[in-house]
């Protein structure tokens, strides 16, 4: 099995060179991409893709190629312009990996969060140096799994629920949130790969005559959206979840624009206006055709569907599934998955057993019952970890039409089967055709800054019912203290698609 590596994620590695000097950095030599790497990166590309909505249609895309290119081109990498590919991805979450092979990929939500043409070029230069750096390889010696995980995936919930047959149905749940919230695996060495990476970037981004110390804004800036994200679904982490394991936050960035300094590119390209007004019209936030979360509801206008997630809980759109997991108080989790069934409720509770790991269980025989007004129905089995925690696993088959089926699977603690999810389930139903159409897509915009603009005036145009003056200063790269912007100033607006 091969690993991924993120510029917000997963990381192990020991140094490719002894310790450079002050100010160095050692570049691994000149090297090709193995046939055995192209193999493996062209048979995971597919599933890569898909896992984070699959590419991104817009003119955006071309942008994430051409600077790729660019900056891969400085790595001593052989064939960089056939052999590399550069995919912008349809997801919501701000992330990066890379894959063996010379796969590389970027989500719309982290390019949203860039305010230069040199913070796309680190990015990429980053995710180049875990290739070149052959960091997958060394990884794979000691990880005996994939290391990017959902926040509701292994790292949670195998301490929670332990490895046994419960973790695996943990895991298995956690796998869908991955679209969202993103964190690694806790490997010890993972800080050394992830300062390697850096440095690799801001040189590679340097040679090709970017300004290196643009690392530290797309940094910051991650670290800005991972507390804003945190604020508006009431998590109290105060550790980003792209950055367990990883360098703490504002040294990592203090420590990228330090490097930057020592290396010397005092004047280089950063390409602000010009990369913003590229951003105009791009996607942002959820995409409409794979389901939008409102508040705690879940709406999905493609089937007319909908449903709310009870107070103390969370959620995260998957390409594949909905997340529920606890943030305050809650004691159980869910997923919510569907699509096209032959007419048998009994058959789609079975895919859903089976798709968390489950199909071993001795099921009873499912209860017919209904929800507002739609055919369901429901199964509970019981299952344990090998540290002898009992829970419930609860599925609710519920049928749309003749042809097209939802269901929730459950996990709670033994005895209390849908628990307090409970309302979670009785909330789902259809949407009128009203109620659909209202559902609009969210996209930037690029606006110039008045004479007699401010933060707090820009920031009212922001197409959110909350927390408007921060998603406006995390977008643009605006620290806490500054109230009024230079005239002339180009800055990013999230408006209502038209």
């Amino acid at each position: 099995m091969f690993h991924r590596t993120v510029l917000a994620g997963v990381a192990l590695i020991a140094l490719t060179a002894a310790t450079p000097p002050p100010g160095a950095v050692a570049l691994p030599g000149p090297q090709s991409i193995s046939e055995a790497d192209k193999a493996t990166g062209a048979k995971a590309d597919p599933e890569m893709s898909a896992e984070y909505g699959g590419a991104y249609a817009g003119p955006q895309s071309d942008q994430v190629r051409r600077v790729g290119i660019s900056v891969a081109r400085q790595s001593g990498i052989a064939g960089v312009d056939k052999d590399f590919k550069f995919t912008l991805l349809n997801s919501a979450v701000p992330n990066a990996f890379a894959i063996p092979g010379g796969y590389v990929y970027c989500t719309r939500a982290l390019l949203a969060l860039m305010n230069s043409e040199a913070e796309l070029a680190f990015v990429l230069s980053h995710e180049t140096g875990h290739i070149a750096a052959h960091h997958s390889e060394k990884r794979a010696k000691v990880a005996q799994r994939d290391t990017l995980l959902g926040a509701l995936g292994q790292t949670l919930l195998g301490a929670v629920l332990g490895n046994g047959a419960v973790g695996k149905i943990g895991g298995q749940l956690g796998q869908a949130g991955i679209q969202r919230l993103v964190v690694g695996d806790v490997m010890h060495h993972s800080r050394a790969e992830e300062f390697e990476a850096d440095d690799l970037g801001v040189a590679y981004m340097e040679k090709a005559g970017y300004d290196g110390t643009a690392s530290s804004d797309i940094l910051a800036s991650l670290a800005a959206q991972s507390a804003l994200d945190a604020k508006v679904t009431g998590k109290t982490r105060t550790v980003p979840s792209w950055a367990m394991s990883h360098p703490d936050p504002a040294a990592r960035v203090a420590r990228a624009l330090q490097r930057a300094r020592l290396l010397g590119q005092k004047s280089g390209l950063r390409g602000g206006d010009a990369f913003l007004w590229s951003l105009k019209g791009m996607l942002y936030g959820d995409d409409p055709q794979q389901g939008v979360i409102e508040g705690q509801t879940f709406k999905y206008p493609a089937d007319k569907i909908q449903f709310t997630a009870p107070a103390g809980y969370g959620m995260a759109n998957g390409s594949d599934a909905v997340t529920i997991t606890a943030t305050a108080g809650g004691a159980g989790q869910a997923k919510f998955t569907g699509g096209a069934y032959d007419g048998n409720l009994s058959g789609v509770i079975s895919s859903a057993l089976t798709s968390l790991g489950a199909n071993g269980a001795a099921a009873p025989a499912a209860t017919r019952t209904s929800v507002n007004g739609l055919e369901a129905m429901t199964v509970t089995v019981a299952a344990s970890g090998t540290s002898g925690e009992a829970l419930d696993v609860t599925v609710v088959a519920l049928a749309t039409s003749p042809k097209l089926a939802y269901s929730f699977a459950v996990i709670q603690p033994r005895g209390r089967s849908l628990g307090d999810l409970g309302p979670l389930v009785q909330s789902f139903r259809r949407m009128t055709a009203a109620e659909a159409a209202a559902v609009r897509p969210r996209v930037i915009d690029v606006v110039t800054v008045g004479s007699k603009d401010t933060v707090a005036t820009l920031a009212a145009r922001m197409a959110y019912p909350d927390l408007q003056a921060e998603r406006f200063r995390v977008l643009n790269g605006i620290a806490a203290t500054t109230t009024r912007l230079a005239p002339g100033r180009k800055v990013k607006l999230v408006v209502w698609a038209k």
